[in-house]
């Protein structure tokens, strides 16, 4: 019988240069990395001679790897390597594409001095000395000890070196106090209907913790924080969703509507989802079906959330940046600090996979819950809904140490080419929003945006600015009554002249649409 799969590594090296000078240290280097106690459990590393016989191009494998590695180790010596048409090396190639892409770049400079080095080798040794600090060696046990001295730290900075798992070491101070019981007992409850968990919503907190491994030391673990905290954020400040909206297809200020959600994951991933499904499309149907009238949107519900679960499950925690999903004409992007790991590639997402995730005990709730599957199927979920859907399969990339997800809104039909004469338009020049304002002020006269509110049956003060009061003051159609003072207590709005007459077309007398 074949054997247990060997444990995937979470980060992969491109040891750059092909070059014949350096083929024993290469060699060395990964027998080095990959066999070291330490290095061995967080490293991989690709070799190019390590390929076997394929039917493509060296420099598109090559090229293709980088992408895929976490971090770029470059070899540089007296000589500079055969060159493409375009004069370049596979190795200054394999450097300017990790450079492109933001990749971690380790270099290491053969020999005590320059003389002896070709010309172009001279060049790239330059360039990379510009960019960056590289270390010198002699020999091959020079060569591994500056190796092993900088991928040490860098697995302190990505917060690697740890007795446990990031999800399941407990931050400094915090304790079972820190947890919210109605929280965990609302987790149960839902866990107990959509998965038949065994624990039901009166389980005492530290025994569910205990089952849910979510204790360290009688310490909760980060996992148990970010799911049941009563303020998360004060344990993992960059904890958080960023929501954007744009009304263009470019990240352009000023931003239309801009919201952080805070809180626990459920929460955040909830607030997220419904911050997107408020800002696109949707046709409301009849109750000829049923009692409950339908709704669909223009982007999947379910697609929407399985992006953002995602971004929420499997970032790196460890990291500074927070989950962003912002909002194109064109577009919805999600992004994620983290890279994925070296056996997935954006590729392999849209094809059957292993569920391999970054945050276990994290993420064993949320399936719990219903927010995931643990069988590497969301993506491949997400693609088959948005074809039912008609749109453009999503998009997976890498970019630098930020995971991307992009779904695709509708292209709106092309207008048809005017060949006679139109006739004046029916109805009026305004949203439905606007319309309910014109009518409402041209019976009542001036009213506060308190009253407005009120009258209109609103109670989201963003939704009125948004929909109703900011398109109508651009559009000339009102007025504030006290103009110099925009923000004054005292300030009402009536229609100007425009508006009078744009209200006198307007059908029907009532005050909401």
């Amino acid at each position: 019988m074949p054997g247990p799969d060997p444990p995937v590594k979470p980060f992969r090296i491109f040891l750059s240069s092909v070059q014949r000078e350096f083929a024993g240290e290469r060699r060395a280097l990964k027998d080095y990395i990959v066999g070291d106690p330490l290095l061995g459990q967080f490293f991989d590393v690709f070799l190019f001679e390590d390929l076997p016989a394929m039917d493509r191009r060296a420099d598109a494998v090559y090229l293709a790897e980088v992408e895929r590695c976490a971090i770029y180790l470059g070899l540089l010596g007296d000589e500079y390597g055969s060159t493409d048409a375009a004069g370049l090396s596979p190795t200054e190639r394999e450097f300017d594409r990790a450079t492109a892409l933001g990749k971690p770049r380790f270099v290491y400079l053969k020999g005590t001095d320059d003389a002896h080095r070709q010309p172009e080798a001279k060049a790239l040794i330059a360039k990379a000395a510009s960019q960056l600090v590289r270390r010198r060696f002699v020999s091959v046990a020079d060569l591994n000890a500056a190796v092993y001295a900088s991928l040490v730290e860098f697995l302190g900075q990505r917060g690697q070196l740890r007795a446990v798992p990031f999800d399941a070491a407990a931050p400094a101070g915090a304790t079972v106090n820190d947890l919210d019981p109605a929280a965990l007992g609302a987790f149960l409850e839902r866990a107990q209907i959509t998965r038949g968990f065994a624990l039901g919503p009166g389980t005492p907190l530290p025994a569910a913790l205990v089952h849910l491994n979510l204790l360290e030391s009688g310490a909760p673990s980060r996992a148990a924080v970010l799911l049941f905290g009563r303020d998360p954020q004060r344990w993992l400040p960059t904890a958080i969703v960023k929501c954007l909206h744009f009304h263009g297809t470019e990240v352009r200020k000023p931003i239309p509507s801009h919201q952080e959600y805070r809180g626990t994951v459920f929460s955040v991933v909830d607030q997220a989802v419904d911050f997107v499904m408020s800002k696109i499309g949707r046709a409301v149907g009849t109750r000829s079906e049923g009692n409950v009238v339908p709704i669909s949107y223009e982007v999947p519900r379910e697609v929407v959330a399985e992006a953002i679960v995602n971004a929420v499950a499997h970032r790196d925690y460890a990291s500074n940046a927070a989950v962003q999903v912002m909002l194109f004409a064109d577009r919805l992007e999600v992004w994620n600090p983290g890279e994925l790991p070296a056996a997935l590639t954006p590729d392999r997402l849209t094809r059957p996979h292993a569920s391999i995730p970054r945050n276990p005990l994290l993420a064993g709730p949320l399936f719990l819950a219903g927010y995931i599957e643990q069988a590497g199927t969301g993506t491949l979920d997400m693609i088959a809904r948005s074809r039912e859907a008609g749109l453009k399969e999503p998009a997976f990339r890498q970019d630098g140490d930020q995971f991307i997800q992009t779904l695709w809104r509708p292209v709106p039909a092309p207008t048809p080419p005017v060949t006679r004469p139109v006739a004046p338009p029916v109805g009026p020049p305004v949203t439905p929003p606007v319309a309910a304002l014109l009518r409402l002020l041209a019976k009542a006269g001036e009213l506060g945006n308190a009253e407005i509110r009120d009258r209109l049956g609103l109670k989201d003060r963003t939704h009125l600015r948004e929909h109703y009061m900011a398109p109508a003051l651009a559009l000339g159609l009102i007025e504030h009554t006290i103009p110099g003072k925009p923000t004054s207590r005292l300030q009402k709005y009536r229609l100007t002249a425009k508006g009078r007459e744009v209200a006198a077309t307007l059908p029907g007398r009532g005050a909401r649409s």
